[in-house]
């Protein structure tokens, strides 16, 4: 069929941009410094594909469950709740604590108290009656601004070199990564992935609605609860890794859509995947070799998701 086929060429036009841009990354500037140079990028690199990939699959549920294509975890106040997640560790522990802490201890902190505190945020806002968009997005406004006022409040009770130690954290970094967390972020990301694999075909029957769906046979509420966990373990994973990376998700999926031209997940979910992975390592890639490290990646995502959402905001307006 037409549609298929365009997707088709679609994923393997990303594929192919994204494997060009992941070659370039391993090898411009190595100058035959193999030895070093391939453990260094290969270690950023794998954590720029697992963030991206995260980000983006966790952005098509997310979607897929609200029904609705500008909704994304980050909008509906997930990073405000890692800011204050963040803030509350530095608080508890100090500096010096957080500085003595297993790295692999921090992230298992990390990820189970945001994997929690989303699923009962998601809970509350998806668990109950059906809401309309505005009143959603008016939700997660305030809600955002909520923990963030909470977050700052407990920040201004922080010594000085408490705060740079949480400032630090807080802005996406793919430099420094422990090694020893990638291969624990791969093995919760892939399991995830792995798991929904064979639930892809019922996510396009979820992405009609509720009530379709329902009269379609699908089990609404312990779907959607098993979704959300899984949107929950994504972004948590992702954030305790490297940070907030705000609107990524939001531009990979847009831009998704637009090259394959249709809502089928089987389509939908690697588009996204291999959108967010070129904006990462192309965007990377253009911190290093143009900016020379003079400006962080999280930068340039935030500025062109926030020009996406505005755009999708007016043009849903005039519909």
């Amino acid at each position: 069929m037409p549609h298929d086929r365009r997707a088709r060429l679609a994923l393997i036009l990303l594929a192919a941009v994204a494997g060009a841009l992941i070659l370039g990354f391993m090898t411009l500037g190595a100058r035959g410094n193999w030895d070093f140079v391939l453990p260094f990028r290969g270690r950023k690199l794998l954590g720029l594909v697992l963030v991206a990939h995260a980000v983006a699959c966790s952005t098509v549920l997310f979607q897929t469950v609200t029904a609705n294509r500008i909704l994304t975890p980050a909008i509906m106040g997930f990073d405000s709740l890692y800011l204050l997640c963040a803030t509350l560790m530095i608080a508890a522990f100090g500096a010096t604590g957080m500085a003595a802490l297993d790295p692999r201890l921090d992230f298992a902190l990390n990820v189970a108290v945001m994997t929690g505190a989303s699923m009962a945020l998601y809970l509350w806002l998806f668990g109950g009656e059906e809401r309309s968009l505005h009143r959603l997005l008016l939700i997660g406004v305030v809600f955002g601004i909520f923990l963030r006022t909470l977050a700052e409040f407990v920040q201004r009770l922080l010594d000085p070199n408490e705060f740079m130690v949480l400032s630090d954290r807080l802005f996406a970094s793919f430099n420094d990564i422990p090694a020893q967390l990638l291969g624990i972020a791969t093995l919760l990301i892939g399991g995830v992935t792995l798991w929904l694999i064979p639930r892809i075909p019922r996510l396009d029957v979820i992405g009609l609605g509720r009530p379709v769906a329902i009269n379609l046979g699908i089990d609404w509420r312990p779907e959607v609860l098993a979704l959300l966990a899984a949107v929950s373990v994504l972004v948590a994973v992702s954030a305790a890794l490297v940070g907030q990376v705000l609107f990524l998700g939001l531009v990979a999926v847009s831009l998704a859509h637009l090259a394959v031209g249709q809502s089928a997940h089987r389509y939908i979910l690697p588009a996204a995947s291999l959108v967010g992975i070129i904006l990462l390592v192309g965007g990377q890639m253009l911190v290093e070799r143009v900016f020379a490290f003079g400006t962080a990646l999280g930068l340039i995502v935030e500025f062109v998701g926030g020009i996406t959402f505005i755009a999708l905001l007016v043009a849903r307006g005039r519909r």
